[in-house]
C-alpha cells in the first residue's frame, strides 16, 4: 500500500492465546495482516500501527466474551469502536469466498469483508464497572447451579446402588435435612441399629426441621431392606463425600446470591425492574447483563425481537403468513422473560389474568407463558422509559 487511506476494514478472529488482524480497504484488498499476542504491549502495538494506515479505522471482532475483553477495553482506551460478527455468519459468509481453507487469518479477513459491506451489525461496547461485575457474579453461579445439579444427579445414582428405598424417600434437591443425613447415615444397616428415637435428636441437634418425620421415613426405608449389597462400604463413602460436597456448594449459592442482590441493588434502575412481578434480583441481575445497554432499543419491539419473542415471517410465493421462531436472539433474555413470566402466574394479579385469559383462547401452558413474556416485555420497557414502578392498576391519564 502507498500512502494513507480514507478508511479501511479490520477484521479481528478473537483467540485465548492471540489474534489475528486482517486489513482490507475499499476494494477489499489486504493491506495488513498479522498475528498478535493476546497481552497488552502487543495489542498496543498492532492497534497503532492500524491506526497508522488510514484516517478511519472501521473495527470488528468474532468474540464479545473474555477472550476479547483486554482487547475491546485498550480499543475504548483509544476511542475506538468495534462491530460484532457473529460467528455463525462468518461460517456463512466463507462460502461467499474462493477456497476451502480455514485458518485464522482467512477468518479474520472474512469478519473484515463482512464489516465492509454491511452497515447493521451491532456495536460492541465496553460494559461498565457495575454490569461487568453482575456478568461476573451471574455466570459464576450458573456454573455453581450446574455443579450441584451434576453432584446431586451423582449422589442419587450411587445411592440407588445400595439403597434404592432412601434414595425414592427424599428430594435431596430441595431438603437440607436429607443431605445432612446422608454424611452420617447412608446403609439400611446403619440407620436401624441407630434407631428411630435416637436418630431424631441427632438430626434436631443439627438444625434439621421434621426431624421426627424424616427419621421415621428413613427407617421405614431401612426396614424394608435387609440385604448387604457388594461395594456397599465403599458406595456409601462416596455418598457421603458427595452430600458434603453439596452442603458446602449450597452455602457458596446462598454468599453469591447476597453478593448479587447487593451489586444489583446499586443500580439506578433496580427498583424498577424488581417492581415487576416475578423479577427478583438474580433475573434482574440477568437481565442487566443480557440486555445490555437499554438505550440501543428504540421500542419495545426491539428488545422483544432480541428476547426472540417476536415471530418471523418464512412466506415463499402465494404461501403467505407463515410464523415461525426466530433462529437467532439471546437465548439468555429469553430465559430471564419467561422463567420470570412463569414466577409471576403464581399469585392473584394482572399477570395470572392474562395467562387464564390465553389459556381459555384454547392455548397451551407455553404458549401462554411465552404470550405473557411478550406483554411483560412491553411493560418493562414502558416502566423503564417512564423511570416508574410497577402498579398492579395503569395509571391515569390527566390533562395538563
Amino acid at each position: 500500500m502507498n500512502g494513507r487511506q480514507a478508511r479501511v476494514w479490520a477484521g479481528i478472529d478473537a483467540g485465548k492465546a492471540h489474534h489475528w488482524a486482517v486489513v482490507v480497504d475499499q476494494t477489499g484488498s489486504t493491506v495488513w495482516s498479522r498475528k498478535i499476542d493476546n497481552d497488552e504491549t502487543a495489542i498496543l502495538g498492532a492497534i497503532g500501527d492500524i491506526l497508522d494506515l488510514a484516517d478511519q479505522v472501521c473495527w470488528a471482532i468474532d468474540i464479545g466474551g473474555t477472550a476479547s475483553a483486554l482487547l475491546l477495553a485498550l480499543l475504548a482506551a483509544h476511542g475506538q469502536q468495534a462491530v460484532y460478527v457473529p460467528g455463525r455468519v462468518v461460517n456463512r459468509m466463507t462460502g461467499a469466498y474462493r477456497g476451502e481453507a480455514k485458518t485464522d487469518a482467512r477468518d479474520a479477513y472474512v469478519i473484515a469483508e463482512t464489516a465492509r459491506v454491511r452497515t447493521d451489525l451491532a456495536v460492541l461496547a465496553v460494559p461498565a464497572q457495575l454490569a461487568a461485575d453482575l456478568a461476573l457474579l451471574t455466570a459464576h453461579r450458573t456454573d455453581l447451579v450446574a455443579d450441584r445439579v451434576r453432584l446431586i444427579n451423582r449422589l442419587r445414582d450411587t445411592l440407588t446402588g445400595i439403597f434404592p428405598a432412601l434414595e425414592r424417600s427424599f428430594d435431596y434437591s430441595a431438603r437440607k435435612g436429607a443431605l445432612v443425613l446422608l454424611t452420617s447415615y447412608q446403609t439400611p444397616t446403619a440407620i436401624r441399629r441407630r434407631g428411630t428415637a435416637r436418630l431424631t435428636a441427632w438430626l434436631a441437634s443439627r438444625g434439621v426441621r421434621g426431624a421426627d418425620q424424616m427419621a421415621a421415613t428413613a427407617v421405614t426405608a431401612a426396614q424394608a431392606q435387609h440385604t448387604t449389597v457388594p461395594g456397599e462400604t465403599i458406595a456409601a463413602g462416596i455418598v457421603a463425600d458427595l452430600a458434603r460436597q453439596i452442603l458446602a456448594l449450597d452455602q457458596r449459592l446462598h454468599d453469591i446470591d447476597s453478593q448479587i442482590r447487593d451489586t444489583f441493588g446499586q443500580h439506578p434502575q433496580a427498583g424498577i425492574i424488581e417492581s415487576l412481578p416475578g423479577m427478583g434480583p438474580i433475573l434482574g441481575a440477568e437481565f442487566i447483563v443480557a440486555a445490555g445497554d437499554l438505550a440501543t432499543y428504540t421500542d419495545h419491539g426491539r428488545l422483544a425481537s432480541a428476547a426472540g419473542l417476536v415471530p418471523v415471517p418464512r412466506d415463499s410465493g402465494r404461501r403467505t403468513g407463515n410464523m415461525h421462531r426466530p433462529q437467532r436472539y439471546s437465548r439468555r433474555l429469553r430465559r430471564v422473560f419467561y422463567l420470570s413470566a412463569q414466577t409471576a402466574i403464581i399469585r392473584d394479579g394482572p399477570n395470572r389474568d392474562y395467562y387464564l385469559k390465553k389459556r381459555a383462547q384454547g392455548l397451551k401452558h407455553v404458549q401462554a407463558v411465552i404470550a405473557l413474556a411478550r406483554r411483560r416485555v412491553t411493560v418493562l420497557w414502558a416502566l423503564l422509559r417512564d423511570n416508574r414502578q410497577f402498579t398492579p392498576h395503569p395509571p391515569v391519564t390527566q390533562a395538563a
